[in-house]
């Protein structure tokens, strides 16, 4: 199992270093069917392994590539939606919100295998910033949703929110990514109370098993961001789409036998 939770946490590192998301959305589904975690601790644990790989995959882009008032402000209007899914996830029978995960995955995994502006926009500017002042009430409504998400699936909003920075904003994909890698740390962060709180964290965790997860995830992160840079956009996307798209399926196959029986 030790050795499936670094192979696990490499995909998902490599991911986050790449895509600038997507990271949680395959986390859950490796954490609960891959190791056998309950649900109850593969949330949080996603949650805590995403977190930490996107703070250290953003470091080498920080300075150039993130736009940090638009990270503000998408990044707090996503902390109250993040702790109410946390708190809703609670009550919700655990058979349908993995339903609810997989039936997310196809919708994201379709969107992104639709064509996609990759510059230019309403919020991008010709010198390659950003104006804010347009971009801002976008990026608030975008962010309650994903947000919510965020605390309800233990997933970083990454897969939903660098579409959403592209197509909604219009912004560069490049600063797309960049960005949205420091909304998931602190929406993951955020998301994560709840669980603390409720004490699943202490009491369901392997700890073992997620460290690993976790550092693998961190350590191949930082060099997968750096390969990024020289591969196509369009290309990673669309490998993406289709790795979410099959383990959609996986998902929606155990879900359904789950609840049927």
């Amino acid at each position: 199992m030790l050795a499936l939770g670094v192979a696990f946490g490499l995909v998902v590192g490599a991911l986050l270093g790449l895509v600038g998301g997507g990271g949680g959305i395959l986390a859950v589904p490796a954490l609960v069917y891959g190791l056998g975690l309950p649900l109850s601790a593969a949330v949080p644990g996603s949650l805590a392994v995403v977190g930490l790989a996107s703070a250290v995959a953003v470091a080498p882009r920080a300075r150039r590539e993130v736009s940090w008032r638009v990270a503000g402000v998408v990044a707090a209007a996503g902390i109250p939606t993040a702790l109410l899914g946390g708190v809703v996830n609670h009550h919700l029978d655990q058979r349908v919100l993995l339903l609810a995960f997989a039936g997310i995955m196809v919708a994201a995994g379709v969107r992104m295998l639709l064509p996609t502006a990759e510059s230019g926009g309403v919020c991008d500017l010709p010198g390659g910033g950003v104006a804010c002042r347009r971009c801002l009430p976008r990026a608030v409504v975008t962010r309650l949703g994903v947000g919510f998400l965020t605390g309800l699936l233990g997933v970083g909003g990454g897969f939903l929110l660098v579409p959403a920075l592209v197509v909604a904003l219009g912004l560069r994909a490049p600063v797309a990514v960049a960005t949205s890698l420091v909304v998931i740390v602190v929406n993951s962060a955020a998301g994560l109370v709840p669980y603390v709180v409720a004490g699943h964290v202490a009491s369901a965790m392997n700890w073992p098993v997620i460290g690993l997860f976790a550092l693998a995830a961190i350590a191949i992160s930082l060099p997968a961001g750096r390969l990024a840079r020289h591969i196509p956009a369009t290309a990673l996307r669309r490998g993406f789409a289709v790795l979410v798209l099959l383990v959609a399926v996986g998902v929606t196959a155990q879900s359904v036998k789950a609840l049927v029986g």
